[in-house]
């Protein structure tokens, strides 16, 4: 319910987080809630893959520590294969069962301190001549953290940060570095770290004016259909909306449906008397206290003219009578002076209501069932309902 009350955002909401919401990378908390959905769906399918692939690509790199820290070697391959590994494949295990974007982030947040603490963490007590080679291994394993697991930019900052700390604190500890050649690193990692995070910041906040751009599209759809299947004078439901409700309800679960036909007596007079411009403000203003006591028992149509329909899903003979004669005496109680009617009369309605159940007639038979009881108000006297509760019209 809260993500389809999510998805009416307007186009207006959306071109609100423009600003703020762009710079500072966070949202309003129901944009936020669907940028959200959508970064762990993305993130999610992808899991396995990149869980598999870099797992490869991390064993691949046993070939380097035979080779150039051989006296260290069997600590590293140990790290790799007894904590990297099964950590890769918890990964995969938490994303299908709990799955979040802020374990998303956690997760990748501990691949990438994970994969460059294991091989840093051997180097500090290896004396190979080939470290200054080794180490740069490590440049694959922030790339691998920001361009390919891609969390949101704080968890990326704060991953390459710490990675970059332990990079420096390990080749520190060795102490196998010369002071220029460790200055060298230092200025290389800080360089590479900060790149790499003014990257994640524009990758999260393009990513963000997309979405934006793809919800206010959304918006803008929906509230195109809404306004198509609106009555631009009463802003009650038109016929494309009457088809539309129709189609959900009778290829749904079978339910009861009651149908309650308004229309206004002697309108035509009213129209020649009063003309165009005050009938259809009074159109509009009956329709307004239709639509108010609908509420949300029932959806109310404009069905032609001065003639509208209420339908009520669900509601038995007795309820949908109550709420037609409550309709008759709101439309009463407006008071609209009717001109044509002897004694200061005023605009009046008659009401006709059928009852039925969705797998037991046709959408058309109700409404027919339904217009045939008006009649017999109008032939009554008007202003009155024709049925009253389980003694109107059943459609069979």
């Amino acid at each position: 319910m809260a993500q389809q009350q999510d998805r009416a955002l307007t186009a207006e909401t959306v071109d609100r987080e423009h600003g703020s919401g762009l710079r500072r990378l966070r949202f309003s908390a129901p944009v936020e809630r669907l940028f959200l959905d959508e970064y762990l769906r993305r993130r999610a399918r992808m899991v396995p893959l990149w869980a598999l692939l870099g797992t490869l690509c991390y064993l691949a790199a046993i070939l380097g520590d035979l080779s150039m820290m051989p006296d260290v070697a069997p600590a590293v391959v140990a790290l790799r294969l007894g904590v990297f590994v099964p950590y890769a494949l918890a990964v995969v295990l938490v994303m299908r069962r709990r799955p979040s974007a802020a374990a998303y982030d956690g997760l990748a947040l501990g691949v990438g301190i994970l994969g460059l603490s294991l091989p840093m963490g051997a180097l500090v007590f290896s004396e190979s001549p080939y470290l200054i080679v080794y180490q740069t291994g490590s440049v694959a394993t922030l790339a691998f953290f920001a361009i390919v697991l891609r969390p949101r930019f704080r968890t990326a900052l704060a991953g390459l940060a710490a990675m970059v700390a332990i990079q420096l604190a390990a080749t520190a500890l060795n102490g196998r570095f010369d002071a220029v050649t460790y200055a060298g690193l230092v200025t290389f990692y800080l360089t590479i770290g900060t790149f790499l995070a003014l990257s994640a910041y524009f990758a999260e906040r393009m990513d963000r004016l997309n979405f934006l751009s793809r919800l206010r599209g959304e918006a803008l759809q929906a509230e195109l259909a809404r306004l198509s299947e609106r009555d631009p004078l009463t802003g009650l439901g038109n016929r494309h909306g009457l088809d539309r409700f129709r189609d959900a309800m009778w290829t749904a679960l079978p339910r009861t449906m009651a149908a309650i036909m308004i229309d206004l007596d002697h309108f035509k007079l009213y129209n020649d008397l009063h003309g165009h411009i005050d009938g259809d403000a009074c159109i509009g203003a009956v329709a307004r206290v239709v639509a108010e006591q609908a509420g949300a028992r029932g959806h109310a149509f404009r069905y032609g003219g001065e003639e509208m329909l209420v339908l009520m899903p669900d509601a038995d003979p007795h309820a949908a009578a109550a709420l037609g004669e409550a309709i008759r005496r709101a439309v009463e109680a407006l008071r609209i002076p009717h001109r044509g009617l002897p004694g200061g009369g005023l605009v009046t309605a008659s009401l006709g209501v059928a009852w039925g159940r969705t797998d037991g007639c046709d959408f058309e038979a109700l409404l027919r069932a339904a217009d045939a009881a008006l009649y017999e108000a109008k032939r009554g006297g008007r202003n009155r309902l024709h049925g009253d509760g389980a003694g109107f019209p059943a459609v069979a």
